[in-house]
């Protein structure tokens, strides 16, 4: 008989009437790892937020049975006193505190009044070389990359004597082998004891790593699968999350077109904005034409955002130099605004911190970069941005009770539907998507590439930024690799690979 540390029985929710969770059934094996698949809405944070506490006691129905005790979490310390922690996609670290003030924040050893520093560096060191860290505790946030900041979260977690662990995108962020490294340290975690409960849709990483695997669909639950009765692919897990057969990821394109060079920079070079002397992109030179899909492929910190925030408005940067050229144009782009104004729009990898204002609703968000588009004489015509803001969510297949929901009610994928909508609202004739796909489902990842595809179909020009190596390859007309702010390799889609593409990065 199967030994359950947890098991969600008959779970409920709603929100000002409609349904988020539906009659969902979930049960997690002592010293295993879960994983829980679904499209962007369909429940699974939810579900997550139901059982760590952040949605209390009495606003869902339903039983949560932990360790078989039946529990009634009122706040996230009521979880988290009886070992159960959630990892947030978005990092919830300060920059300028320490990595030992931040792993105790809210847990801090001492008294009241008197804070125990010896005591809680000497354990956030030890946390620190479980999950393989050799920073000082002392090192502030700000001085560490993403991939080690989401390591800093887990040690976090084990600070709060961890019994399950809920990660949510946890590798969304990461690059290739900071996410191969985070699943080796969940298998470790798993040979240790520990339980764990992953939220991905990344589905290579969740067949390598997950004993059982349950899919939500529309707040329900659809299927559980466990490994020891079969292997699971993912075109099986695709079917349970999205209800139908995606035969291609990446659809294919007909009839391709490509024009004459619409954008071209030459010897472009950015200093990081604080420290003057050193160069984030250095002597940067790229071409890209219309009809053209060009991926930028390159480790976490080769400069390729700073490239693109630079060129996009000088957003990014400070003694930029180097030639832009925009359709037979040269000359710097001074502003944001004087970008928007040449065809060049910047969907930024950001969506929360820069993309988005979460308390607006839908319909401010999606007109934000262009006001003129639904105003009349410098007056915003609501109905018009109503209106406007209807036709994006169509044409994006954005879930929504509304377009005057608040954008932050709205689940990860269905936020950067929004953000890409704001932009394309501008008709950009060069559209540079910075991690477009971060953190959103296959099926919502298939409807974008289509836009893509329609995009470059009618002439105009698309630029994609992207960690996974997958989604550039299989998207890209052609392909720069940048390392170290320089490009180091540059292939047609004919000739790139995987290989190549990471032998270019290490060269």
């Amino acid at each position: 008989m199967a030994d359950y540390i947890l098991e969600m029985k008959g779970i409920c929710k709603y929100f000002s009437g409609v349904k988020a969770l539906e009659n969902v059934n979930f049960q997690v094996e002592r010293g295993s790892i879960h994983a829980l698949v679904g499209e962007n809405g369909a429940g699974k944070s939810t579900l997550m937020n139901v059982l760590s506490g952040v949605y209390p006691h009495g606003t869902y129905d339903g039983d949560i049975v932990y360790e078989g005790e039946v529990c009634k979490f009122a706040t996230i310390p009521d979880s988290e006193g009886k070992g159960i922690v959630i990892i947030h996609q978005e990092l919830a670290l300060i920059p300028d505190m320490t990595i030992g003030e931040n792993m105790f924040l809210g847990n801090e050893r001492g008294k009241k009044f008197n804070i125990d520093w010896n005591g809680t560096h000497h354990e956030a060191t030890k946390h620190l070389k479980t999950v393989g860290l050799s920073e000082s505790s002392q090192t502030y946030i700000r001085d560490i990359g993403v991939g080690k900041q989401q390591l800093v979260e887990i040690a976090k977690a084990l600070a709060k004597d961890a019994k399950l662990l809920i990660l949510d995108e946890p590798t969304s962020s990461l690059n290739e082998t900071d996410s191969q490294a985070l699943l080796e340290l969940m298998l470790e975690f798993k040979k240790q004891g520990m339980t764990s409960i992953i939220i991905s849709h990344k589905l290579n990483e969740v067949s390598y790593v997950a004993d059982s695997i349950t899919v939500l669909r529309d707040g329900q639950t659809i299927e559980t699968m466990h490994k020891k009765d079969a292997a699971i692919d993912e075109d099986r897990i695709i079917r349970g999350m999205v209800g139908r057969e995606i035969a291609d990821r990446f659809p294919k394109r007909h009839d391709v077109k490509i024009g004459d060079v619409a954008m071209e920079v030459k010897n472009w070079t950015v200093h990081h904005p604080q420290m003057s002397d050193r160069k984030v992109v250095d002597g940067v030179s790229m071409h890209f034409k219309k009809g053209e899909v060009v991926g930028i492929s390159g480790l976490m910190g080769a400069g390729r955002t700073e490239f693109a925030m630079s060129v996009f408005g000088h957003s990014y940067g400070q003694n930029i130099s180097g030639d832009l050229t925009i359709n037979g144009k040269s000359g710097h782009l001074k502003n944001v605004q004087a970008a928007i104004d040449a065809g060049l729009a910047y969907v930024t990898e950001d969506r929360k911190g820069n993309g988005l204002i979460l308390s607006n609703a839908i319909r401010i968000n999606t007109s934000l970069a262009n006001l003129e588009g639904v105003s009349h004489h410098q007056v915003i015509d609501q109905i018009l941005e109503s209106r406007v803001a209807e036709e994006y969510r169509g044409k994006m297949k954005t879930k929504c009770h509304t377009t005057e929901q608040a954008i932050g009610s709205l689940s990860g994928g269905n936020q950067q539907k929004v953000l890409l909508a704001k932009w394309m609202f501008t008709d950009p004739d060069i559209l540079i998507l910075d991690e477009p796909t971060r953190g959103i489902d296959v099926g919502a990842k298939y409807e974008i590439y289509c836009i893509i595809n329609e995009m470059v179909a009618s002439g105009k020009t698309v630029i994609i930024i992207s960690s996974e190596l997958p989604e550039v390859l299989g998207m890209s007309d052609r392909i720069y690799v940048m390392n170290e702010g320089k490009i180091v390799g540059e292939f047609t889609q004919a000739e790139a690979s995987q290989e190549k593409i990471m032998a270019a990065i290490i060269k």
